[in-house]
């Protein structure tokens, strides 16, 4: 039951609920010879009833003022799901419309368009633990890995937030794996779900600790890559060889560290929102595998129900006393 109080030194008050039963409360009447009365097991039964009630009474009052309650406990669950971090890219790039304008009403904004979509892709997924991070000149922690869905959706919702100029999506992948790192390696499919328009330069130092954390953890990594209007896709070599190198294109070279790493991994090149619903959904189908995890169940007070239980039993004792046969 994992019970427990907020003042234990009020349990010291639980010796009052002894005076009941030296005393039944009931108005003793003088009678000449009482051992001429045939034995009352009626009688007998409400005197003992009228001490037990006192009794919890007096009890239930004391483990109302000491603070009962239930602290946390966690309950094994199992769904079909997977333990999911959104990795939210929060340059200023991803505020203008897939076509790299300013949002005029008539389109909405890249982000925008993820912050909706991912809402419906929460939505339906009842069983993940899901956690949310972004990045741009640092990571930001928006919600650990939880399978409380409504404060996922509201972590979404917080992500609408004036962005700033700098990708550091180092920084961002670094927290993203940091999730993971207090999870069972037996707790279903580890998940990063990339979303962004864009891409930086990784450095050597950040890309061998990434190599040797997606590997220990068994991560799964998807990008969707929120492609500008002419800008460089995924794919495309440049013309002049001089030009192919990271700095130049950096979202084709991350691509290429991505497949690099020999983990399940897969890109979609989204070119206006469809094409992002189209690829939420082929993760949808794709991540839908067995997940045992523990789920947190919070404090609970039950200081108002013994309150409630108090004052039930001593209705029960006023409503006896006013019944009582005066002789």
């Amino acid at each position: 039951m994992n019970l427990a109080v907020d003042h234990p030194l009020m349990l010291l008050a639980l010796v009052l609920a002894l005076l009941p039963l030296l005393n039944n409360g009931v108005s003793e009447s003088a009678y000449p010879a009482v051992q001429v009365l045939p034995f009352d097991g009626l009688s007998t039964l409400i005197s003992v009833l009228i001490k037990c009630i006192a009794f919890s009474a007096i009890v239930c009052l004391v483990l109302g003022l000491a603070g009962l309650n239930r602290g946390e406990q966690q309950r094994e669950r199992i769904g079909y799901g997977a333990h999911i971090v959104l990795l939210l890219d929060r340059s200023k790039s991803m505020d203008y419309t897939f076509a790299g304008k300013a949002p005029d009403g008539s389109e909405e904004s890249k982000a925008r368009a993820a912050k909706r979509l991912l809402t419906e892709f929460i939505k339906g997924r009842d069983h993940d633990r899901i956690g949310v991070a972004g990045y741009s000149t640092s990571p930001l922690l928006f919600m650990p890995l939880t399978e409380n869905k409504q404060a996922v959706l509201a972590a979404i919702s917080a992500t609408d937030l004036p962005a700033l100029a700098y990708t550091n999506i180092s920084k961002g992948l670094a927290m993203a794996l940091s999730f993971f790192q207090s999870q069972s390696s037996q707790s279903g499919s580890r998940i990063i779900l990339l979303v962004s328009d864009g891409a930086a330069v990784i450095d050597p130092d950040s890309e061998a600790k990434i190599r040797r954390w997606v590997k220990q953890m068994n991560i799964r990594l998807y990008w969707i890559f929120m492609r500008s209007q002419n800008s460089p896709g995924l794919y495309e070599k440049p013309e002049d060889p001089r030009d192919d190198n990271a700095a130049a294109m950096p979202e084709r070279y991350l691509n290429l560290f991505f497949e690099s790493l020999n983990i399940p991994y897969k890109a979609y090149q989204a070119e206006n929102p469809d094409a992002v619903q189209k690829a939420i959904n082929d993760i949808n189908q794709l991540e839908n595998m067995p997940l045992h995890y523990l789920e947190k169940i919070p404090k609970q007070e039950l200081s108002t129900l013994c309150y409630q239980l108090a004052g039930f039993f001593i209705g029960l004792l006023l409503a006896l006393k006013f019944v009582e046969a005066r002789v």
